[in-house]
Formats: C-alpha cells, sequence, structure tokens
C-alpha cells in the first residue's frame, strides 16, 4: 500500500459485484492506497435485514428461476463500505474521481419523484437507506442469475425479425440474463410497479445515481448486456461514435421505454454533477468527479490490459473469455460489447457455464464427494495436475466435451467422449486421460469460439489469464499450447474494481484535457493506463509442435459440438 499521509490525488473504484461491494483506492501512479469491502449475505447488519439474502446475496426461486437482490441492501451497503475506508485511516477528501464496476445485466427500478429524494439527499437526515426508503417502484432488483424470462426471449426475438438480426443490431441474440428481458416481464406481469417507475437504471449506473444524487446515464458497454442498445455507430464522418436504443425492441419490452432508460453515454463520460453534498458527511470534496459506470466485464477487460490481438481467460466458478474487436460481427453464440475504453473498437464476451464445477467433478469423479478440508482438497488438486503432467499434449488423439451444467456456448447438455479411432466410448481408460480431455476440451472450445467472434491468433498475439484456474501451471501449457502463443497471468484478483479505478483516473484527465482546451488530442486510454512491470508476468510459451498437434484434434471437438449443440 502506498504512504496514506501523503497529500497526491486519489482515484476510488467501485465494484457492486453478485455478493459483495468493493472499494480500491489508487493514487496517480495507480499504486493501491486502500481497499475494504462488504459481504451482502455475511454483513451482520445486512442478514438482520435481510435473512432470505443470507448467505448468498441474493434470493433464489429454484422452482420459477426468479432470481433477486433487495435494492436497499445495495443502497446500504455503500454507507458501510466508506464507513471502512474511513475507520481505516483513509482520507476521502483526496479522491478526485470516482467510477463503478456493477454486475451486468441487473436492473433497478426508480419510482416516479425519486429524483426529487436524489437531489434532496442530506447527510444530516439520516442514511441513504433511510432516505430511500420509498424510491423504488420494485424492491428488488432482477440480477444475471435469473432465468424465468424465457418467454419474454422467444418474442423479442420474433418482434425484432429473428435472433440474427437482434445479435447482429444488439451484439447478442435474446439471453435470459439480458436486461431487455427482464424489464419486458416486470411490464407484462407487474403492470402496475411499471407504471409507477420513471427511470430504470443498471447496477452500475443506480450507484452513479447515489453518488451524484441524480439520475445518471447508462453507458455503451454495460448497455450493451441489455438486447436493447443499437451496439453500431450512427455519427456522421467528423462526429464522434454516438449509439441509440434499439426501437422495436424498446417497443416490445415496454411503454415509454427510452425515456425511462435515458441518452445512453460513453463509458468515458465525467457526469455533468459531481458528488452529492451527502457523501461530505465521509469527508468527499464537492468537486469530486463521478465518471460513468460499467459493468463487471467490461471493467475487467479495462484492468487486464487487453489490446487487439489479446485474450482474456477466467478460470473460476464459471469461465468468461474477453476477446478486444475492431469490429463487430455479432451471431447466435456470445456476446459483443461497445469498447469499454475505445468507443470506435469491441469487445467480444464469451461465458462458459462449465468452469471450476465441472473440473471438479472430474477431478473426483473416483473418490468420495464430502465437504474436504483445505488440506483435502489441495491434495486432490496435486493428483489432478499429475494427471496433466502425465499425459502428452493433444492425449494420444482421446477427445471429450463435458457439459454437466446446461452449457451456454454452445447450448448444449452432454457428456461426449471420442477415442483415439473416433469412436464413442463411456469412460477413457484411466483418470489422467479424462483430466487432460476436460482440459484440453475447455481450452480448445475459448480458442473455436474466440475466433468464430473474429479473434485472430498469431504472431504478437497474448493469452492473458486470471481467476482461481490460473494457478495451476499445468492448465496454463494447455492454454499455451492451443492457443500457439505466450501465456501471462496477471497478478491483481481485483480486477472489476481495479478497472473502475482505472476508468476514473482516465476520465478524469480526459476531462481536465478538455477543460484546458487541448481539444485536438484525446487522452487515449492506452497512453495513460500503460502496462505497470510486474501486473502481468508471463509463464509459459507454446511447444514447438503445438499446432500441428492440435490443428486436427480441435476440428473433431468442433464436430463434437456440432452434433450435439440445442
Amino acid at each position: 500500500m502506498a504512504d496514506l499521509e501523503s497529500k497526491s490525488d486519489l482515484f476510488l473504484g467501485l465494484d457492486f459485484s453478485t455478493q459483495r461491494a468493493k472499494a480500491i483506492i489508487l493514487d496517480g501512479n495507480r499504486t493501491h492506497v486502500a481497499a475494504s469491502s462488504v459481504t451482502f449475505g455475511e454483513e451482520p447488519s445486512l442478514v438482520a435485514k435481510y435473512p432470505q439474502c443470507s448467505p448468498s446475496g441474493y434470493e433464489e426461486d429454484e422452482q420459477s428461476g426468479q432470481v433477486t437482490s433487495p435494492t436497499l441492501m445495495w443502497v446500504e451497503s455503500l454507507d458501510i463500505l466508506f464507513s471502512r475506508l474511513v475507520s481505516g485511516g483513509v482520507d476521502l477528501g483526496r479522491v478526485v474521481a470516482i467510477s463503478v464496476s456493477g454486475q451486468q445485466h441487473g436492473s433497478v427500478y426508480w419510482k416516479t419523484g425519486a429524483e426529487k429524494v436524489l437531489n434532496a439527499l442530506d447527510s444530516k437526515k439520516g442514511m441513504l437507506h433511510e432516505q430511500l426508503q420509498g424510491a423504488f417502484a420494485v424492491q428488488d432488483s432482477p440480477i444475471w442469475k435469473d432465468t424465468s424470462t424465457g418467454k419474454q426471449c422467444k418474442e423479442l426475438e420474433v418482434y425484432t425479425q429473428g435472433p440474427r438480426r437482434l445479435a447482429e443490431v444488439t451484439g447478442s441474440r435474446a439471453y435470459h440474463r439480458f436486461t431487455g428481458n427482464q424489464i419486458a416481464k416486470i411490464s407484462q406481469t407487474q403492470p402496475e410497479n411499471y407504471e409507477q417507475c420513471e427511470r430504470i437504471s443498471l447496477v452500475s449506473s443506480f450507484v452513479c445515481c447515489l453518488l451524484t444524487g441524480a439520475y445518471a446515464p447508462i453507458d455503451y458497454s454495460d448497455g450493451s448486456g441489455m438486447n436493447l442498445l443499437d451496439i453500431r455507430p450512427c455519427g456522421g464522418p467528423n462526429e464522434p461514435d454516438k449509439r441509440v436504443w434499439m426501437e422495436a425492441a424498446l417497443e416490445y419490452c415496454g411503454k415509454d421505454l427510452a425515456e425511462k432508460l435515458g441518452t445512453p453515454v460513453p463509458s468515458h463520460t465525467v457526469l455533468p454533477k459531481p458528488i452529492s453534498p451527502y457523501f461530505s458527511r465521509y469527508g468527499f470534496r464537492p468537486t469530486c468527479s463521478i465518471v460513468a459506470a460499467t459493468g463487471d466485464n467490461p471493467s475487467s477487460l479495462a484492468a487486464l490490459y487487453i489490446r487487439e490481438g489479446d485474450v482474456g481467460i477466467s478460470l473460476g466458478s464459471s469461465d468468461t473469455v474477453f476477446v478486444w474487436l475492431p469490429e463487430a460481427k455479432p451471431g447466435l453464440f456470445g456476446h459483443v460489447f461497445v469498447n469499454p475504453v475505445d468507443t470506435g473498437a469491441y469487445m467480444g464476451l464469451l461465458c462458459y457455464s462449465n468452469g471450476d464445477m465441472t473440473r471438479k467433478k472430474v477431478r473426483d469423479s473416483t473418490q468420495n464427494l464430502q465437504r474436504l478440508s483445505e488440506e483435502e482438497e489441495e491434495q486432490r488438486w496435486q493428483a489432478f495436475t499429475h494427471c496433466l503432467q502425465s499425459t502428452p499434449p493433444a492425449n494420444n488423439g482421446n477427445v471429450g466435451v463435458y457439459f454437466f451444467e446446461e452449457e451456454i456456448v454452445p447450448h448444449a447438455k452432454c457428456t461426449v467422449r471420442l477415442n483415439a479411432a473416433g469412436e464413442k466410448v463411456d469412460s477413457f481408460a484411466d483418470q489422467a486421460t479424462e483430466v487432460r480431455a476436460l482440459i484440453e476440451g475447455q481450452i480448445m472450445a475459448k480458442r473455436i469460439h474466440s475466433e468464430q467472434l473474429g479473434y485472430k491468433c498469431g504472431p504478437g498475439t497474448r493469452v492473458l489469464a486470471t481467476g482461481g484456474g490460473s494457478k495451476n501451471p499445468e492448465i496454463l501449457k494447455v492454454m499455451a499450447n492451443v492457443f500457439n502463443t505466450d501465456v501471462y497471468i496477471f497478478s491483481e484478483s481485483e480486477s472489476a474494481a481495479v478497472g473502475a479505478a482505472y476508468r476514473a483516473l482516465h476520465g478524469y484527465e480526459r476531462a481536465k484535457a478538455l477543460a484546458a482546451g487541448d481539444t485536438d488530442t484525446d487522452v487515449s486510454y492506452h497512453s495513460l493506463i500503460s502496462e505497470i512491470p510486474g501486473t502481468l508476468s508471463k509463464v509459459c510459451s507454446p511447444d514447438g509442435d503445438a499446432a500441428a498437434l492440435y490443428g486436427q484434434l480441435m476440428r473433431r471437438y468442433e464436430e463434437i459440438e456440432d452434433m450435439y449443440a440445442m
């Protein structure tokens, strides 16, 4: 951590994820100054009020697929977070800019008249959640885990001339979790609440509403995860890129929806209003700038130093792939968002439900599955790693697809194994072959799908790995061989919050340059946020014959996917 006694300007990144609210503070050199967090389902004061959300941070109805979080729980956590930073000795008066990362696809519904309440927030009138008690038309916000909108997804695709057309315009075909479908469900099943709503925020822009005491716009990048935003630029030759809402999607999803959403803005926008006077209780200066918020996935891309030619792979409970794309080529799988740090570029996103839990199931397939101690967990992962070490790249021609959970890309649920002769088998001869088939299949899928989105593997490309699975050197070696390029690991575990802090710095410096009359030079993100030495570490390179080894195996893997995709 940097010296808290220094007087340099500070930049605050907030991340409101599914289970936690996190804060990371950096100085102008991007050195960490302080950090704090609130875990929704474990914080005593929040658990007492919202026991239905303990320990996960959300409430789930397994029968309907509906998953929500109490909006006021998020509101209260912001006060707790700032109180902890102050108690930890942080001078929040040195913070000159704040930006926010929010879990994508969650939505907040402000009741008519709520902006007047936001405008009047007063540190002497009680805490935020007390002053905003009646500000929401819908008390429990749908979040990204919600799968209850199947009807709305089908109807939206029909209304917008089919899934391919919807993807071409908004970057994705209709998905359960996407906000447009959540809005459509509320407008259809809770018409009175929808009618009472004057503004709809994403989780990211909702936090900015709290910070500024006014309705904050949705940014282009997080807006790309709604099935509502036309991601194609519509500015003229000498005009800046701009985006608008897709009219047909708005018509289906809800009456007067354009007014309820407001006008979207570039992700680097400094909002017109600085921080609300309410936050003077924590020592914030009244001029502290608020930079438009974005989603947690775009914010992670901002943190990972991803540039054109890179692919970021996060191996966690679910796996995620980020790809920097110079142009948009959306299709019937995956997602294309407006790039959060360059509005002229795009971000490809692939999500896989079969991540770490699937790796654990294969790891434990011949063993007792009861709860394990940390030592037992470590021993089993060591055995898993040994399986990879004891088998050759390309697995002697054995290939497998392990979709224990219903997969997103492709949409399928199956377990398929082919031996070296191309014959379908129920199991492989040994656990080591099984483990390598799983890992190679997961990594080959990521390369195949990334290339379908427009990623081009070749000289100068890099794989940037993060998440729990990136701690396994043998998995990273498979990654290097399958992608036939160098693999780097990212040392920062809280990438979404770090990305928010970086974006706060970028938005602030860009606005400062424009205010100084430097209109000819647009401060680019990568000119300002250069890679910090030691943040990315090269961990492995491909074997010389990797490309030849995996060429044929990837074609066989792709054939299996094509055969079993729904």
